[in-house]
């Protein structure tokens, strides 16, 4: 029995940390690079709830240089959460992780004591045969974990025993997953192309030579992810979308400059960044660039390229609106070269 699957439930056993079953932890699944589109959903794994949000779209998990987007500031998704789960749904995690923990070998006996009083809370004690008489009138609710992050002080905050409610009730604790929060975790999967740029010279530049560059509208655009819960009679969905609206370069030297000074260049109208390097504008200064000041000697400089986008979304009921800007980059390697003079 592995420590992340079970909640660890203090009062349980008043002497010890109980390890019971409960904890549900979101599955961020395989996804597809840029441009496919990929579903993952929770599903049941021994003993343990995992989430059953699902997710389509543009989500995490994608090979080559893309990846997730990184918030801009101190947010982060929640990396914990609770959701509903039918009578029939909690009493079968119960049980499922009573008889996991009971007939493992070597298994510790405070474990299995601990385990053993919490199953007898919902199924012969507070509750009775885990409420499946009340299946009409209401919901379990339980804490749910995001698997990246359960070592993460933020995962610890959803520590709510599994709890009832009635049908139209609020739950009443921080995190009840809504259309909001649905949003925040489809945000944590959302996967951005590579953010390779086009240079040119492309090869290598020289010092003290203007080095374009631009991405293609092709190259990049808005992404989304739909992360959606339909349980228990809770039937919910929000689709988060980024949008890129800036290129960030960071030339890997301080003996460099950008063009332009700030190292921010503006999205255009067409949805491209920069301008394309055209015969006849070696004396022009790109719209979007930078200038090496010295040699990269033997080796390289790495080149950071950084997308930022603006993240919205939408859910159930018309709710909707923005989250932190996110960003995504990748280096690249650039050889300068020092020449006595260029030949334009």
């Amino acid at each position: 029995m592995t420590a992340r699957k079970w909640w660890l439930v203090t009062g349980v056993v008043a002497t010890t940390l109980a390890l019971t079953p409960g904890n549900a932890f979101a599955d961020k699944g395989g996804g597809s690079a840029q441009g496919g589109n990929a579903r993952t959903s929770g599903r049941q794994s021994g003993g343990a709830i995992e989430s059953l949000v699902t997710y389509s779209g543009h989500t995490g998990g994608g090979s080559g240089k893309a990846g997730n987007v990184q918030p801009v500031g101190d947010w982060t998704p929640p990396a914990c959460w609770y959701e509903p789960r039918t009578p029939d749904q909690f009493g079968k995690s119960v049980e499922d992780g009573y008889n996991e923990t009971v007939n493992a070998p070597g298994q510790d006996s405070y474990a299995k004591t601990s385990v053993g009083q919490f199953r007898d809370k919902y199924k012969d004690g507070e509750y009775k045969n885990y409420n499946k008489d009340k299946a009409d009138e209401g919901n379990w609710w339980v804490a749910v974990r995001d698997e990246d992050r359960w070592m993460e002080p933020e995962a610890q905050a959803c520590d709510e025993q599994p709890f009832w409610v009635e049908n139209g009730d609020d739950p009443g604790v921080p995190n009840a997953v809504t259309p909001e929060i649905l949003a925040e975790l489809a945000y944590n999967r959302l996967e951005l192309p590579e953010t390779e740029v086009t240079l040119a010279p492309e090869e290598n530049t020289k010092v003290n030579l203007p080095t374009w560059a631009w991405l293609d509208k092709a190259t990049f655009k808005e992404v989304d992810v739909t992360a959606q819960l339909n349980v228990g009679g809770l039937n919910i969905q929000a689709t988060t979308t980024a949008k890129p609206v800036s290129l960030r370069l960071e030339p890997g030297t301080e003996d460099a400059e950008t063009y332009p000074a700030s190292g921010e260049c503006a999205i255009n109208d067409d949805g491209s960044i920069g301008e394309p390097y055209a015969k006849g504008k070696a004396d022009q200064t790109p719209p979007c660039g930078l200038k090496y000041l010295r040699s990269s000697g033997d080796g390289t400089f790495k080149l950071q390229a950084t997308i930022t986008w603006e993240v919205d979304w939408v859910g159930t009921g018309g709710a909707g609106g923005d989250l932190p800007n996110g960003e995504f980059g990748n280096e690249q390697a650039v050889i300068v070269q020092e020449i006595q003079s260029v030949n334009r």
